[in-house]
């Protein structure tokens, strides 16, 4: 069983990420979200090294996390893959404050300015200041054995 199988089995929530760089909206589904502390309100991510947005997430200075709610399995697929403009097709959105797209519907969002970036294996590390959040009534969507759903724990 490889590590990438064995993690499969750890349940977590899951997001899209957003920035603007260089005039283009980016944008990738993610499951490495976590706070890191809450004062100053921080939190983190990973990026893979050779992801084609690598740089944009690096270098743009800010980044937005949308937290999907449990119907949103259609945006994480969707932001999974393919080119960047097909993501944020027919996706109905606002810009930020700082210029990232926060997804309608999500459950939760949290634009951050881009703190730190700490190399560790394949990935990146952004660790992110919260300068903005906001979240309404909703469960998040879950990921586990490759799968989507909403954690069973949760569903009475």
């Amino acid at each position: 069983m490889s590590i990438k199988e064995a993690m499969s089995r750890f349940t977590t929530g899951v997001t899209v990420v957003t920035t603007h760089f260089d005039g283009q909206d980016w944008g990738m589904t993610c499951n490495s979200f976590n706070t890191v502390s809450l004062e100053p309100a921080m939190v983190l991510w990973s990026i893979r090294k050779q992801a084609n947005s690598h740089r944009a997430f690096t270098q743009s200075g800010s980044y937005l996390v949308n937290v999907l709610q449990a119907d949103q399995t259609a945006t994480a697929l969707r932001f999974a893959s393919g080119p960047q403009h097909e993501r944020f097709a027919q996706q109905v959105s606002e810009r930020s404050a700082h210029h990232n797209i926060k997804l309608q519907g999500s459950v939760a969002w949290f634009e951050c300015r881009l703190a730190q970036v700490v190399s560790a294996g394949d990935h990146d590390i952004l660790i992110g200041e919260v300068v903005g959040h906001g979240c309404q009534n909703g469960w998040g969507l879950a990921y586990a054995n490759h799968q989507f759903g909403v954690h069973s724990a949760f569903q009475n």
